[in-house]
């Protein structure tokens, strides 16, 4: 299990994630398991969440709770189908395969894992993005390019016309998310 931290560089913010990625009777699991504590518009707001992915980094769920607010659970097949915490389908997601919670840099590191893709290579995605602390989930188009094979990728908000180069390491994990967020140190044990 490995353990880092991120900052906020937009104001105050950081996030403490814990990462596992195990081999279980039901083949490799991907496990996270976050806290948030920031600041959006001026409010603050604390934010956990957890997700699993199956061996080939496609979301299998997500639960997300805001301090005192809003929860939201999601199953996803990996296929690009939706299910609510209910059980309920929702079609508005159909197609995408990765989630993306504004909040923390560590949902970036779903598309680099799964999609490997070769130096120069870009793909177009449609992932449900999660804004935070409202939880409201809804598609968008991104795409990522790989400027470095598991070094350095380019993110594109295509629906926001947004890119940042994001650095990260052989986990896949960010290191640099310029102006959002930034690796902090590892704590001495």
């Amino acid at each position: 299990m490995r353990e880092v931290r991120w900052a906020s560089e937009t104001g105050e913010g950081i996030e403490h994630l814990s990462f596992d990625a195990r081999h279980g009777p039901n083949g490799d699991v991907i496990r996270v398991e976050s806290v948030v504590v920031g600041e959006r518009y001026g409010k603050s707001y604390g934010l956990c969440y957890a997700i699993e992915c199956d061996a080939r980094w496609r979301v299998t769920w997500a639960a997300l709770r805001v301090m005192g607010g809003r929860t939201l659970v999601l199953h996803g097949d990996g296929e690009g189908h939706w299910r609510d915490g209910e059980g309920r389908a929702l079609d508005a997601l159909d197609g995408c395969i990765d989630i993306d919670i504004a909040a923390t840099p560590f949902t970036n590191t779903l598309p680099i894992r799964r999609l490997g893709l070769e130096r120069g290579e870009r793909r177009p995605i449609c992932v449900v993005y999660i804004a935070a602390p409202e939880l409201e989930a809804r598609p968008v188009e991104q795409a990522y390019v790989c400027i470095e094979p598991e070094r350095e990728y380019r993110y594109e908000g295509i629906f926001r016309d947004f890119t940042a180069n994001l650095r990260v390491d052989e986990d896949g994990l960010v290191i640099d998310y310029p102006t959002l967020f930034r690796r902090l140190p590892p704590q001495p044990r």
